[in-house]
This record gives structure tokens, sequence and C-alpha cells, in this order.
């Protein structure tokens, strides 16, 4: 499976929806006094919630991150309480703004770009240790020299980049910049929930802090929205780890398990079995049987009628047809067998990989690859009144499925009835 089709617009869009929804609370100008109260605990209440959450699975990166967020977040909600309160700003409001509008992006991206390791104590300590010598050195900066440090903060370095647009100091614009490659470029490395909500996270900060000052409840909102952001995320990744195979993206046993229970009086349930895997597995080995299941996936997600597949274990496939009778699904799964089945599989020397796509162009065009064909079995069986329940169903399209290989591979057979396909042996080359 390539980068660019494992990534996908389900990673980001729950961080969207919750920047978005920050956004339009952040513009709203009246609020009553329960919004009010409950802006001003909500960044608290997301990090002990999320916080714990992580802590429990021992997410330390995710945790980390969010404490990164609310130790700015408290630094400047000290200051905007005071401004609010007073009308004017605290004398080392510059420099703690200044400090925060450098500091924050630096450590998020670091600590978004930081994977976990096999010792998750020394992991632990790590990061606490970068978090509490960056935090000493910015506090006793802040502390002892707050002039000098306000005025090398706030030098403009490059005056040619520098525009009327800018409300940060011009340090924080170019860490901003390398967080968004780094996190951009980690993305497409490994696409995960995670890495996506941790990008759209810095853009939500990178909005937030020019606004700090100008809109009420800005801080507030957005901080507890990007520690949702990774909260969600996390949820999203053991979600996808419960109910979602890794190898061939489909969805897994459990899925399964549980869409079964949701069926309701008409169905039609399949079972589809690659033929003779074992022998091809211990032919061309692992990787060319791992990439037989993610070919035999991709079809079987295809599949039409309404029809939604699952990877059942090992070589077997589950499909499900809610609302449909045997006749209806019959069509789609012979179509689908004989996909499968005219479909030439390319085998590559792993040893001698391309280097780039041009490079395999180039091999491609200059030489023949060696091409296998698979073949599915498959099974399938309606709900009928002496089978009431799912998992009778599904039994019965199992015994289908030995069937159809006994009567030969490569065809469909519906519980009770004779198969339906033409059968063809494939050799299996050495």
């Amino acid at each position: 499976m390539s980068r660019s089709s494992a990534a996908c617009v389900s990673h980001f869009l729950p961080s969207l929806l919750l920047l978005i929804a920050g956004l339009a609370a952040a513009y709203v100008k009246d609020l009553n006094v329960f919004f009010t109260s409950l802006f001003n605990v909500l960044p608290t209440l997301v990090l002990l919630l999320g916080g714990a959450y992580c802590a429990v699975y021992r997410r330390q990166r995710e945790l980390f991150l969010m404490l990164t967020v609310y130790i700015a977040y408290f630094l400047l909600d000290t200051q905007t309480d005071y401004y609010r309160d007073n009308g004017v700003v605290r004398p080392d409001a510059a420099v703690i703004f200044h400090v925060c509008s450098l500091l924050l992006p630096l450590l998020y991206s670091v600590y978004a770009a930081w994977e976990e390791r096999t010792h998750l104590f020394q992991d632990l300590v790590a990061r606490f240790a970068v978090l509490l010598a960056i935090g000493s050195v910015a506090l006793g900066l802040e502390q002892s020299y707050p002039q000098a440090l306000l005025n090398w903060l706030a030098e403009i370095r490059w005056p040619a980049l520098h525009g009327r647009w800018m409300s940060l100091i011009q340090l924080s614009y170019p860490v901003f910049f390398i967080g968004f490659v780094l996190l951009g470029w980690q993305y497409w490395r490994n696409p995960r929930p995670l890495h996506a909500a941790q990008l759209v996270g810095l853009v939500g900060l990178f909005w937030m802090l020019p606004q700090t000052f100008i809109l009420p409840f800005t801080l507030n909102i957005m901080c507890s929205q990007v520690m949702l952001m990774i909260a969600a995320a996390v949820a999203h990744e053991a979600y996808q780890m419960a109910f979602r195979d890794e190898l061939t993206g489909l969805p897994g046993r459990r899925a399964l398990n549980e869409r079964l229970q949701r069926l309701g009086r008409n169905y039609v349930l399949a079972m589809s079995d690659v033929d003779h895997f074992k022998k091809f597995n211990d032919t061309h080995g692992h990787d060319v049987g791992d990439q037989v299941l993610r070919l035999v996936a991709s079809k079987l997600s295809k599949v039409g009628g309404g029809g939604r597949a699952y990877r059942y274990g090992g070589e077997e496939f589950a499909l499900v047809f809610a609302g449909k009778t045997l006749d209806e699904c019959m069509p789609h799964l012979d179509e689908l067998r004989e996909a499968i089945a005219v479909y030439n599989i390319h085998l590559r020397n792993q040893e001698n990989r391309p280097q780039d796509d041009q490079q395999g162009r180039q091999r491609r065009a200059g030489t023949r690859a060696t091409s296998v064909s698979v073949t599915v079995s498959i099974g399938v069986a309606e709900r009928m009144p002496e089978q009431r329940t799912a998992e009778e169903v599904l039994k019965a399209a199992d015994k289908a499925l030995y069937s159809a290989k006994s009567a030969g591979r490569n065809c469909v057979v519906a519980y009770g009835q004779t198969r339906r396909g033409a059968v063809r042996t494939t050799e299996i080359p050495a």
C-alpha cells in the first residue's frame, strides 16, 4: 500500500471539525454566564481527562503535547486575566507572550515528532528533562534579563521577510514553518490520525497566538480544542487497532461481529478464501503472500450490490449484504470471483527494488516481470427460517465455502445449491 493511498481525509476530519468549532466559538461576542464559566475551566478539565486517558494507555508523546499546550495556556491566561480586569497589560506581558510564541511551536513540534521508544521509563524521563530544561532557562531569562530578552526577541533580523501582517515576533515564524514541514513530512511518511491531528493542532496554535489579547476567550477555547484533537486522535487510533485490519485496511473480525448484531431480517453472508494460499506463500514468500492478500482485499472492497467486505482471519474474508436476497447477490459475487481470477500479479525481486518511480518504470519497460494469478472460492448463504441468527448463517456460508473447495475451487457455491462459476485450476510456478 503506497503512502499516498494510505493518507485519507478521515484522518483529518475530527481535528478539522474541532478546529472549525473552536474558530466559531472564539468569534461569538456575547456569551452567557454558563459558557463563560465553562471556558474558564475547560482547558484544565480537558487536560485532566485527556491526560489521564493518555497515561493509562502509556501514550507519552500525546501526554507531553497536552502538557506543552496547557503550560502555554496557563502562562498566557494570567496575562489575559490581568488585562480583562485592569484594562492594561502587565509589565512582563510582552516578554511572556514573545517567549510563548517562540517556545510553544518549538516544544510542540519536538514532542510531536518524538516517537515513543521501547524503554518507556527512560523515554518519560527524557521528555520531562527537555521540558524542565527549556522551561527553566526561559524562566531564568525572564526573571533576570527581561528588557534585554525583550529586545533580543523583538529584533527584526530579516527586514526583507517582515510584513505588516506579522503579529508575532519574527523568530516565531520560521519555527512555525519548520514545524509545519516536519509534521507534514511525518504524516506523509507514516499516515496516522495522530500525525494528522498534530498538524491541524499546530494550525490552531498559529491562529490562536495573534488573537490572544483581541478575542476574549480565544486562548481558552483553542488550547482546549488542540488538546481535544490529540485525545480524539488517540481514541481514533485505538478504534482502528481494534476494528480494522492493518495489512489489508479492511474492517476486522471484531467489526464483523458488531455488524452481525445489527443486521435486519433479510441479508446474505458470504465467506471467501484464497485458493492454494499456503502453497503460494511457501513458494514465493510471505512478502508476496501479503501482496496477494492486499490485492484480494482491494477487489473485495469494491464488490457491488451493497456488499461490505471484512477480514475474517488468515486468507479468509467475509462479505455482508444487508437487505439483499441470494439471487440479487450471486451475480456480484461471480463478477468479483472473475475479476480476481483474471488479474495478474507481477512479482518483483525484493532484494533489488528500484530507488524511485522513474527507475522502476525503466526496469518494467526493459524486462518482463514474473506474473502469477490467484483465485478465490466463495461460499454464500441467505438467512432462512431454519437459520435464525447471523452466526448460523455465517456457518452455513462456511459450509458452502468447503463445498466450493471440494468442487474444484475458483467458483461460487450457495448453501444447499450447486456451484456457479467455471472451475479454473491455476498452476503455481516455482
